[in-house]
């Protein structure tokens, strides 16, 4: 392939989608810094492309200046820093919010050619404080870069994900687990490769194009799941068959008061608060295939990477 000499600027690089637009954008020749406050927490990074292609780059989210700084002289910026909950300094509004005003600000400043700012599915529509952050987020980027593409995916899934992978864990330790709001929210998990070939589908539109710019994009899978069918998946693929015992809404955020006092919460009031909105596409909102992309089906990939919860293991069968 030839190589297209661009630079680009990805905030949040070393996350789980960032690590796949990272993959994706060296496989492609760009050169890449990975904007991190934390530059040796990007250096497993490197082996995905040749020496010196991939830069971990110091930057402090907090100081305006070194946020220039990281996307000085790059062709593309893209940003993927999230949280999906709140510990001491690391509010919402400042990392989902604050952040991005900055970014593109800095993108605005430098004259960037293609930003991709990465939100949430229903962050307008969502009443939790996490949706109302992400939507505040979308609206400081085309404040401030209007020719930024926003991305709003549903629940990304993929084999280091944090969410099958999370309940597949449970469940090899609790004889039963909750079926929060009678487990009826309704999902349309989507694959990550899928985020990141939107996140590079975005970045490659050009003038002529219909094209991304200032637009913004919901990112779904084809299967649409409710929570109680999201551990069936689970169980079904790990073999390890569970009690649900549903857990009205106040009993949640009741239990979520306790549990998010954890070092890493295993729930929280204001996720509790989230599963009151459905994660879905909207029927009127343009999505992978506006972008070219078929997208990947959660029923034909997560069990092959949640087999390794299988009592005995992955190959426990072939083994008996």
């Amino acid at each position: 392939m030839t190589k297209q000499h661009k630079v680009a600027t990805i905030f949040g690089g070393t996350g789980f989608i960032g690590q796949q637009i990272v993959r994706e954008l060296a496989a492609q020749g760009v050169t890449i810094k990975v904007a991190t406050r934390f530059p040796e927490s990007a250096y497993f990074l490197r082996p995905c492309g040749v020496v010196g292609q991939i830069v971990p780059f110091a930057c402090d989210y907090s100081d305006p200046k070194s946020i220039e700084n990281a996307v000085d002289g790059s062709d593309y910026v893209v940003n993927c820093i999230g949280i999906l909950y709140e510990k001491r300094k690391n509010s919402f509004n400042k990392v989902h919010t604050d952040i991005p005003r900055e970014i593109a600000k800095a993108c605005k400043k430098k004259k960037v050619g293609k930003f991709v700012h990465i939100s949430a599915l229903g962050a307008d529509r969502g009443t939790s404080r996490y949706a109302k952050s992400k939507l505040a987020g979308e609206k400081a980027v085309h404040k401030n870069f209007k020719g930024a593409t926003i991305l709003r995916p549903s629940v990304v899934f993929g084999p280091d994900d944090n969410f099958f992978n999370m309940f597949a864990e449970l469940a090899r330790y609790f004889p039963a687990l909750p079926l929060i709001g009678g487990g009826k929210t309704k999902f349309q998990p989507v694959y990550v490769g899928d985020v990141s070939d939107a996140v590079i589908a975005a970045l490659h539109c050009t003038k002529g194009d219909d094209g991304a710019a200032g637009q913004i994009y919901e990112l779904g899978g084809p299967d649409v799941v409710s929570f109680k069918e999201v551990y069936e998946i689970i169980f079904k693929a790990t073999q390890r068959r569970r009690a649900l015992i549903p857990l009205p809404w106040c009993v949640a955020k009741l239990e979520a008061s306790v549990l998010q006092l954890l070092p890493k919460p295993l729930l929280t009031r204001d996720q509790v608060e989230s599963l009151k909105t459905d994660n879905v596409v909207a029927d009127d909102m343009p999505g992978l295939e506006a972008l070219g992309i078929d997208a990947t089906s959660l029923k034909q990939l997560v069990p092959t990477y949640l087999e390794r919860y299988r009592p005995g293991g992955a190959f426990a069968e072939k083994a008996a």
